[in-house]
């Protein structure tokens, strides 16, 4: 196995098969080395393979300039979310997730805080990768002996959603607002506080984290069957009045046209969580 390239003292790419890239890791594997010249295998210590090419070369971009050390940690949390939430996580976190460690890092040693305005909606609406959050910065705490703020817990658990649903940060801000703004109207037609332990509770956040996703996509359920659209409006009466308030809401927040089909899940999943928690 041949260099390719020399990132730094501590990285190297190497091109195994089709011309498939790898990025090598281990501390001093570059060191007095060149293009052409063997790996010193016995030094690697982490091997990456980016199938997408344009996150690929951002992260070799990267990896230029951050310690192997935040590297390392920022690999470490990733496959410990890979391996808790059971998913495949979109490659570009190796970026997103390295570059905001990195500057976490940079601020809390200058003494700048960044408060998560969206951390008790984060909380609650995806509690799987906040949990995955809070042991990151134990982790980085334990590996790096920097002691980070709970919110920034919440800022890793958004990156991980990010990837997850491989979308777009700003997508994934808007999309945890406007789940929000939907369980509280729910909360506040029906005049309930809604127990967030509940089978139904973890399901209808499910359907909604999908919901958004399709709504910030600009895609729709479809159907030309309106058979359960009639079913739910008359055995579901109350969960259908609610339902058609956030459809306004979205209507008129977003300007995004709610099917029939959509209209009849939320108002499933919304009877349900309220007659059933």
């Amino acid at each position: 196995m041949k260099i390719a390239k020399v990132i730094n003292n501590n990285v190297i790419s190497v091109l195994v098969g089709q011309n498939k890239e790898l990025v090598i890791m281990g501390r001093g594997i570059a060191f007095q080395k060149r293009p052409g010249d063997d790996v010193d295998e016995s030094k690697i210590e982490k091997t990456f393979r980016l199938d997408n090419k344009d996150v690929s070369e951002k992260f070799k971009t990267l990896l230029y300039d951050i310690p192997l050390e935040y590297m390392d940690v920022s690999e470490r949390i990733i496959s410990y979310a890979k391996e808790k939430l059971g998913k495949k996580l979109n490659d570009s976190i190796y970026v997103s997730l390295t570059d905001h460690i990195t500057f976490a890092i940079e601020r809390n040693k200058k003494g700048l805080l960044i408060s998560n305005a969206l951390l008790w909606e984060i909380k609650r609406i995806y509690s799987d990768e906040y949990s995955i959050g809070l042991k990151a910065i134990k982790k980085i705490e334990e590996m790096l002996g920097i002691t980070l703020p709970e919110d920034e817990a919440g800022f890793i658990a958004m990156h991980i959603v990010n990837a997850e649903l491989n979308e777009e940060m700003p997508n994934v801000v808007n999309m945890t607002k406007l789940i929000q703004d939907i369980l509280n109207i729910v909360k506040y037609h029906f005049k309930i506080e809604i127990d967030e332990e509940s089978l139904n509770y973890f399901r209808f956040l499910t359907h909604l984290k999908f919901f958004a996703q399709r709504l910030f996509s600009e895609k729709n359920l479809e159907s030309t069957d309106d058979y359960l659209y009639d079913m739910v409006k008359i055995k579901y009466p109350d969960a259908f009045v609610c339902t058609m308030k956030i459809k306004e809401f979205i209507e008129k927040t977003h300007n995004y046209k709610i099917t029939k089909e959509e209209i009849a899940y939320l108002t499933i999943h919304i009877e349900r969580v309220v007659n059933r928690s």
